[in-house]
This record gives structure tokens, sequence and C-alpha cells, in this order.
């Protein structure tokens, strides 16, 4: 209990400093005595302030403690008796001399004698011991430097230097998991819990609130949020080279008179260094965490450098000339090619940037000008300039909106490429309004606005109306950000002071109030991956380009290259969550999102203003820039912009021949409710006719198509036909050149086989783990570990961590991970193995969201496991029916749907305890589970071969079909487990049958960018497909990754993708161990390999043209 008392005192003094109250902070030092601040310690004496500086001392050592602390005792009242005695006030001096320094008199008497004889002369350089003495400032630092060697030498204090390495804002993580541990123990456990105290226990009352917003649980989990970054082990190792160094050369100096030998001048250049950086930088803690980010990332090797030159849009193909200057842009989000502008004079533009053509052009005017304020209609009348802050697309791309200098926000309704009308206008601030987006909390579209006055204000997209008010900035808002974790709908808002605050849409004030760096104008956005960024300029023009870690509101990472300009705030986008752009020092500059030191920069052939706009479009081919002489420069990489003109051609075209047919069609199914004469086959028909061609199923709403229709295709039901597209299995898999890239040996591939400390048999180079294989393996969501359940019901944990190798700690082939446990545990996590037969057994599991929580099963009871603890939180469902799948909700990790053995699926609530519903359908057991996060459904296969669609909202059946084989083909009997992933489009879902079929597939997934399909098989084959067509490009052979010496029977059993790196996937194998796969460095993607790398292209021989 003392280590632990300790710790939070420790932990108290860390949080007292980073909520500023640096006062409170040294007086629990001085009250505990566990940490001694060398820096508080250093501005003492070099401010002078003796007093405090003994005082403080005081509490650590006394003065005759040891000789140690005698030196430092003596030397700091010497300073201060010198520097009396040098400003002539020889009372003062006598007064130190008798009181303060008469202490060190019994052993020091001849010295003493000597500052007394300096009382008599009249200037203290004539005494030969202090003439080199210059002037105060000069030896209090040349003193610092001398006790800090005496410091760290000093038994009573050099285990007292190092202040733990703790986590930023530790103690309010581990408040955050009481409560939420106290939320998951509440009788009647509310979404959003109101925590307005931490004085009495929390217990949930009916009011919506969220305080925990930004901890994993505000994706409705009510198990403890915690994540990896926890386990930071706590060090106080202290320099015991110089402290060693310090003792010999300290022990036998005695008390001098003289100035301090302040040694080599590098250490003075340090002093200095230090002084001004921790000056110059606010937040000390925070900064200096991600400054030591910054070392790391600076020497990671750029293994993705290639794949994002490769995928930037850096060629100008065309200039656009809008007549006034450019102040906001913004692509629409779905016709990639259509550009809307605001310019200075308050015009509004829509541009083909494809053709270059000017789709319209409107010029600021006042739609009613009788419905305004008299305040605006005073301040148009004063000044009849107005300039465009902002300008918006709603999600769909049918309204956007414009904000500007004075007052007013304008919506115009946007259908077809010249058709945008007047849909509102609302007199929304006092003042600028200066920043604008679109929110759809609880599916109600909204306009959310901040302006000079202060405000951020919420109002309903379709008639006006005003719905919230967030008021409690004590500055006028600059920018906007929404976003939503499961159903919990907030939005950011960042003043020009760099105060960032956080609502939600129900009235009852921010729940989250920080600073942004720099403490200026700050712009907040986060990527599709969920990962938060800002940037933003100070008062003074220094500019900060930051990752967050939203969940605990600290800066996880800074990114340098940016530049001091006081003129202009710095704007970015994002692109396809790999890349940050800025507009700087008249270019455009790139970061690789995963590293800090600036990529590269893009000049666009000149002409760009200090701090230009830039804007993405939302697939990240085409870049605007805007430039000097009132221009804009479209971007794109060769031939993207002619391949996205021809494409959007084509699709109009399309639905010129395909509009009267499918309108016919429609109109006839839906008038009726039985039609006699139009099926819901010939229907869906008509649909996978057009989706064959526009490959975009989404355009169906756009174009008028009944919902109705796209249940038809989502759901199911539907022929074969060409759009079931080619399985594996299939003839048609071969290489349009008729050639595959065949890789037979290590060094074609980088390939890692990850440790192992389970109990082997040594044969050779190889080591077999006794009877045991993966069954099932999954990369967790932050991307840097690896789990594995194997054959005999235990778990394997890899994690990879920083070293001088790897300071990503994301996982790759280049440096191996730990085989990881917790300290406090020794043992590995095993389920129960109670009645099941190990040959009828289905293993599987699923991991939560936040990476912290495992569900998993063996035949058994099904378990939840904590993977930070290695801890059964509990234990569920005895079979019989045994667990078959698990599948996490995606929206809510307390729900979860569990397929099993008896042909059912159990919709369970983990939080409750409680059964949702059963789902009947299938005559097998249930193999495979996929929620979809756009359409709201669960999909769900089995050993019938038959797959169903689930509707989540009401948990009932929508469609089902049995699932089809190219060429009629069908699996060899009805018991075949079968599979199911969804596309990265959440849209599209791929189906594999393992067995007995000529391919013998044994395990097959996606990549995470949805381009590429990874299968093994039986035989040993690892193989990689294009997901566009089933084009078989890449065919990794077993010599390439099994040691000589394996059994001829080792074969990968499961294969999983990692989630952030699009290249790199493992597999399990039957012998227990585990592979990382990726490119070869000189390709650096697996879709460019080339026939000539390293040798390896081969003909598809005519029997292996046969197999696939």
């Amino acid at each position: 209990m003392a280590a632990l008392c300790k710790d939070l005192v420790l932990l108290i003094s860390q949080f007292l400093d980073e909520e500023g109250f640096k006062e409170t902070a040294r007086m629990l030092e001085r009250e505990s005595g566990y940490y001694f601040s060398m820096k508080f310690f250093e501005e003492m004496i070099r401010g002078g302030n003796w007093d405090e500086a003994e005082r403080y001392l005081s509490c650590f050592t006394k003065l005759d403690d040891n000789r140690y602390s005698t030196k430092i005792y003596f030397e700091i009242r010497k300073q201060k008796f010198l520097e009396v005695l040098d400003n002539n006030e020889r009372a003062k001096a006598l007064d130190i001399l008798m009181k303060e320094l008469k202490a060190f008199a019994p052993d020091n008497e001849e010295l003493l004698k000597e500052m007394t004889l300096l009382l008599t002369l009249n200037n203290i350089r004539d005494h030969e011991s202090l003439s080199m003495y210059s002037d105060a400032e000069s030896a209090r630092k040349v003193m610092m430097v001398e006790l800090k060697k005496v410091i760290e030498a000093n038994p009573l204090l050099r285990d007292k230097l190092e202040f733990p390495n703790i986590a930023n804002h530790r103690l309010r993580r581990l408040i955050n998991q009481s409560l939420n541990w106290q939320h998951m123990h509440c009788a009647y456990p509310q979404q959003n819990p109101d925590i307005r105290t931490l004085f009495v226990d929390h217990i949930c009352v009916p009011i919506p609130s969220d305080a925990n917003l930004f901890s994993a649980a505000s994706d409705s989990n009510p198990l403890p949020s915690q994540s990896t970054s926890m386990l930071v082990s706590t060090s106080s190792a202290s320099n015991s080279t110089s402290s060693s160094e310090a003792h010999s050369s300290i022990s036998s100096e005695a008390l001098s008179l003289g100035v301090a030998n302040m040694g080599s001048a590098s250490i003075e250049v340090f002093e200095d260094n230090t002084t001004v950086n921790d000056i110059f930088i606010p937040k000390n803690r925070i900064e200096i965490s991600t400054a030591m980010q910054e070392i790391s990332d600076a020497s990671l090797p750029h293994q993705s450098s290639v794949n994002i030159s490769d995928d930037l849009p850096k060629n100008v193909l065309r200039i656009l000339n809008e007549g006034s200057s450019p102040t906001s842009m913004e692509f629409h989000p779905e016709k990639q090619t259509v550009l809307l502008v605001g310019t200075t004079v308050g015009d509004v533009g829509l541009w083909e940037v494809s053709s270059g053509e000017s789709l319209l052009s409107r010029n600021f005017k006042v739609w009613d000008i009788a419905a305004c304020s008299m305040m605006f209609k005073a301040t148009l009348l004063k000044d009849p300039s107005v300039s465009v802050n902002r300008v918006a697309w709603s999600p769909e791309g049918c309204l956007f909106g414009v904000a500007y200098s004075k007052h007013l926000v304008q919506i115009y309704s946007y259908n077809e490429a010249k058709n945008a009308r007047q849909q509102l206008e609302i007199d929304a601030h006092v003042g600028g309004v200066n920043d604008l987006t679109f929110s759809a909390p609880e599916k109600q579209l909204l306009v959310i606005t901040c302006g000079d006055d202060k405000i951020v204000k919420a109002w309903d997209a379709i008639n006006g109306v005003k719905m919230y008010t967030f008021e409690g900035h004590d500055a006028p808002v600059y920018s906007l950000c929404p976003y939503s974790k499961g159903n919990v709908h907030f939005v950011f808002a960042t003043s020009v002071n760099g105060n960032i605050k956080v609502w939600l849409y129900d009235n009852l004030g921010a729940r989250v109030d920080y600073d942004a760096p720099g403490l200026g104008c700050t712009s907040m956005a986060y990527s599709g991956d969920r990962r938060l960024f800002s940037c933003g300029t100070s008062k003074s023009g220094e500019s900060f380009l930051v990752e967050w870690d939203d969940s605990e509101g600290a800066i996880k990472r800074s990114y340098l290259g940016l530049q001091k300009n006081p003129s202009s705030v710095v704007q970015f986008d994002i692109m396809k969550n790999q890349v940050l752009a800025a507009g700087d020092e008249h270019v455009i500059k790139i970061w690789n999102m995963n590293k800090t030191e600036l990529f590269t920069t893009i000049d666009a052939e000149g002409g760009l203003p200090a701090n230009p706009c830039v804007r993405f479009n939302k697939e990240g081919t085409l870049l605007a820039v805007s430039a000097n002489d009132n221009k804009i420069k479209i971007l794109a990489k060769d031939g993207s912009l002619q391949l996205l003109h021809t494409t959007e051609n084509c699709l109009d075209d399309d639905l010129r021949v395909f509009s009267d047919t499918l309108t016919k069609v429609v109109s006839e199914a839906m008038s009726k409710v039985v039609c006699a004469q139009v099926s819901d086959e010939d229907v869906a028909k008509v649909v996978v006719s057009f989706g064959r061609t526009c490959h975009d199923w989404k355009l169906l709403y756009k174009f008028g198509v009944l919902k109705q229709c796209f249940n038809l295709l989502q759901n199911g039901n539907l022929e074969n036909s060409g759009e079931v597209k080619s399985k594996i299995t299939g003839k048609d898999t071969m290489s349009k050149s008729g050639k595959l890239i065949e890789l037979h040996r290590p060094s074609q591939c980088q390939i890692l086989r990850l440790p192992s400390h389970m109990k082997a048999n040594k044969v050779g180079f190889c080591f077999y783990l006794s009877q045991t294989q993966i069954s099932r393996l999954i990369y967790n969501n932050a991307g840097n570990s690896i789990l594995a359940l194997t054959s005999n019901a235990t778990h394997l944990y890899w994690k990879w961590q920083q070293n001088d190798f790897d300071l990503s700690d994301m996982a790759t082939a280049k440096v191996p991970p730990q085989l990881w446990q917790p300290r406090s545990y020794s043992g590995l996590m095993t389920n129960d193995l109670t009645d099941s037969s190990p040959e009828e057994t289905v293993p599987c599991f699923a991991l939560s969201k936040n990476d912290s929580y495992l569900m998993s099963s063996s035949g058994g009871r099904i378990s939840l496991y904590n993977l930070l603890k290695f801890k059964t939180m509990l234990s569920i469902m005895q079979p019989p029916p045994a667990a078959t799948c698990i599948a996490f909700h995606p929206q809510d990790n307390n729900i979860l749907a569990i397929g099993r053995d008896d042909s059912t699926i159990l919709i369970y609530n983990v939080r409750s305890a409680k059964v949702i519903t059963i789902l009947e359908g299938h005559s097998k057991r249930v193999s495979g589970l996929a929620f979809s996060n756009d359409l709201n459904l669960l999909v769900s296969c089995g050993a019938d071969a038959q797959i169903f669609v689930w509707n989540v909202e009401g948990w009932y059946k929508q469609r089902s079909r049995f699932l089809q084989i190219p060429d009629g083909r069908i699996p060899f009997s009805l018991s075949t487990d079968t599979h199911i992933q969804f596309h990265q489009n959440q849209t599209e879902f791929l189906t594999w049958v393992p067995g007995d079929f000529a391919t013998q597939i044994s395990h097959a997934t996606f990549s995470c960018d949805g381009q590429m399909v990874f299968a093994s098989f039986l035989d040993g084959l690892v193989s990689i497909f294009d997901a566009s067509d089933f084009q078989l490009y890449c065919q990794i052979n077993p010599t390439a990754y099994l040691f000589p010496t394996s059994s001829l029977g080792v074969y990968p059993t499961a294969i999983a993708a990692h989630p952030q790196e699009p290249n790199q996937f493992a597999v399990g194998l039957t012998d227990g161990g585990v592979i990382v796969f990726e490119p070869p460095i000189s390709a650096g993607k697996w879709s460019m390999l080339t026939a000539n790398e390293n040798g390896s292209a081969s003909k598809i021989a005519a029997e292996l043209e046969a197999n696939y």
C-alpha cells in the first residue's frame, strides 16, 4: 500500500502540473519528498530566489546530512553573499556572513576569514580567487552546472530526480475507468450517463448526457475503458554513470571561495537550449511526449513512401479563372469532378473541372431583405462588401451552404449540373458567420453554424427552424467539426483563441473543454479511419498540425515542417486516410499520416499565395488549390482527370439508356402489391443490368429508383447472371496476360514467422508445436497486434512495440513482435472445453472495437476476456448448443450476434445479460456472420449453403438464397461450412466454401482497402486476387514460407488482413505457426509485382488452369 500511496501522490502531482496548478504541485513535492524537480530548483537559482530554493531543498535534505548537502547549501549562500557584496550592500553582506555562512565555520575557519576580508575591498574582483567573476547572471549559470553534479551524486537526491514515465492524463483515465465500472453496475444504466460529481458513487438518472464522450464507453460500451497505452511501466532510472563521475570529482573537493569551474562548453550550450525550449513550448508534458514521437518517427523506414507518391495528384491539368480570389472550396461528395467555390467578393461558383466549364455563378444578393434583422441592414448599409467564409456540401450532395462574412447563411438545393435553387436564407449570427457544416443526428439533417457572436447554432436544413443553441465560448467561434461515435452525435467547436469545446445535441452545455496548440485559429477534421487531426495558426504566426488522441483529449503526434507566417491561417485537408496536405510557404506540403516529418512538397508550377486553400475530392484523385490572380489549379495524377471525365460520361449515357426502361418497370411493379406482369426478379434483373455498368448502387437512390428496388438487390433473391462475381474456384481467374507472378523463395517477398514459447519438438531448423494448429487469426483494430486461437483452445497474442528498429509500433514483417502477456499473469487465456469433442469443435472469436475485450469459444462456454489483464470477465451459455461464430454489433459493443450449431442465431446484450431475440431460418449450423454498417443489416451463412439477410432494427429476416457456385457447381454436401465477409464499401460481400473443391480453399479475406482478396489453400498455396474481377496475379508457393524440413501436411488454416496496411496479411498454419507477409520493398505493393520480379514469372500450366 505504501508503494501505491506514492504512485497516487505522483499522479496527483502530474495532474496539478497538467492543470496549471504549479505552486500546489511544488508544495506537494516538498511535503511528500518523492520527487525533486531539478527544473524548478534551477529556476529558483537562476532567478536569485535564494530563500525559496533553500526552502524547497530543505524538504529533501538538511545542511549537515552529508558532504554533498553541505556543498549545495554553501554554494547557494556563498553566491547570495557575493551578489550582495558586489552591489555594495555591506551591511546586508555582513548579516549573511554572520547568520548564514557561520554555520560552515567549524570545518572552514580559513575560508570564513577570507570571506570576511572581502568586506574591506571596494571590488570583490580584486581578490585573486574572484578575478574571473563577471556578473550575477553568469555566475548563477556556472554555479548551477556545478550544483547539478553535486545533486546527482547526493544519495539522498539522486533517486528522486526522474519523474516516472506516466502516460498523459493518467489520473483522469483511472477516474474514467472507475466511473465506467460504477456505470456497469448501475441497476438501470443509461446509454449516455450524466456524471456531475466524484464525491459519491455514480448512479444513473434518466437524463441523457455523455460525460465520458471521449472514452471507449461512448460506443455504448459499459465495460471499463482501457487501451494498451495504459500499460506504461514506470521507471525512476537515474544516470548512474554521471552520478558516479560526480561522486569521484566532488568527494575530494573542499569548499572554496573561488568561482566553480564550469567544465566543457557543450554543457553551457545544452543549458541554453534547454531554457529556450522550456520557455518556447507551451504545455511541456504534452509537447515533450510528442517530440519523442517525432524523433521516433524520423527514423522509421519509408515503406509507404512509394505508395503515397504514386497516389498523389501533383500534375496541373486544369486552371480555372474564378474572377475573384477563392476563400473556400469543396468537391461534391458523389460527383467527383464538381467543385463548389466561394470568393472574397461574395460570389459562389460551381465548376465541372473535367471540362473546365463553369456550371453556375451567383453574385451575393440578399434574397429577402425584409426578413433580415435591423442590425444586419445597418451593417450592410454602412459597408456593403461581403465575402464568403465557407462553402459546404450536405452528405448526399443534394444541398450546399454558403456562410458569409456578415450575418447570413444561404442554402441551395442542387439536383443536376446547372440547376441550383434557393432553399433557405438565415440571418444566423451577429457579425460574420465563420464556419458552416451539415450533420444528421437522429436522421434529421441539420445545418451547423458558428460566428463572431461566440455562439454555435444548429438549424433544420429543410425549414430553417433553429433547433439548438450552444453558448459558452469566450471568443468568436472559428471552426466546426461534426462527428459521431456509435449513436452519440457531437460537434467540435474551436474559437479564435484555440479553445475547443465539444457539444452534444441536447442544450445541456459543453462536455469537453481543452485548448489547441498555439491557442489560435484552428480547424479540426476526422479521417475516414476515425483519426482526429487539427491545424491552426497562433497570433504570433506559429502553425501547428497535430493528431489527437480523441479518447483522452491529448495530442498524439505533431507534424514538422510548417513555417511561421502571421499574415494568414494555414488550411489543411486529408486524402484517403493516407495523406495530410497543408498550404504553406507558397507550396502544398504533404505528410504521411503515420510520420511526423514532411514527406514532400508540390509547387503546382508556382503562382500560389503564401497559405493557399487546398481541397481533395472524395477519392483523392483530384486536388484543388487556390492560386494568385483569382485562379484555381486542379492537380491530378497522369490521366486520372480524363479517366474520371470518361467514366462520368459513360454513367450519363448509361442513365439515358436505362432511364426509360427502369422508370416504366418500377412504376408498373410498384403500382400494385401483386403485379402479374412484372415480378420482383424482373425488377432485380433491370437493377443488376444497370449496376453492372455503373458499379455504384447508391446512384439508384440519386436518380429516383425506389428503395424497394434496392432492397431486392441488397437482400438477395437474384439470379446468378453476370452480377455474381467470378469465384476463386472459377476458370476465369487466370490473369488476362496468361501469366501470373509466382514466388518460390523467401527472398522474393518479406516474410516473418512470429515467435512462440509453447513446448515444441526441434527438427533441424524448424520448431513444430505439439498437436495444435491455428484455428482463427485476427489483427487488432489498431494494427499493432495479432491474436490467434489454437485448436487446443488457447490464445496467442503478439504485440509490436517501439524499439530501435521499429518506432511506429505497427505490425510489420521487418521486426518480430513479442508474444505478449501481462506482468501480473503468467498463463494463457484458455477457452472452456467441457463436454466438447476436438473433432466437432468450431472455434470462434470476435474482438471489440476498442481492442480491450475478446469474446471467444472453442465448443464450450463463451468467455469474455480482458486483453490487458488476460482476465476472464464472464462466461456464458453452457452448450449445447455450442457457439460456431461471433460478431460484435458495429454501433454497440454490448450487443453480440452468436451463431450456433443448432442453426439459430442468438442476439445477446452483454450489459444486461439478456437474450434480445433468437433468429431462425438456417437448417444447418451457422458458420458465418457479418454486419453491414451502412445498410443496417446482418448477413449470415451456414453449413446449409444458404445466405440470410436480417434487418438489424427489428431483427427480422428480409431475404434468403442458396449460395450459387460458377458453372452450376454446388458444394459436395450441404453440411459444408460457408463463410462471409463484407467489402470495405459495406454493400458487397465475399463468400467462400472450404472443403472438397478442386481449389481446396482453407480461408479467404479482403484486403483492408477492398482492392484484393487474399486466399489460402489446403495444398499450401497462398494466392492474391484482384477483388474487382478475381484475376489471379500473385501466388506464393509453400517453399517461399515453410522450412525445408516442414511436414508435407503443413498448410494455412486461417488468414487475416492488416486493418490499415492493404499489402500486409498473416496466415496461421497447421503446425501452430503464424507468418506475416508483405511484398518486396522494391515493389511496395502486391499489384506492382512484375514478371521480372526476381525472375518469378511463369506460364500457368494447363493442369493449373484446370484446377482454378
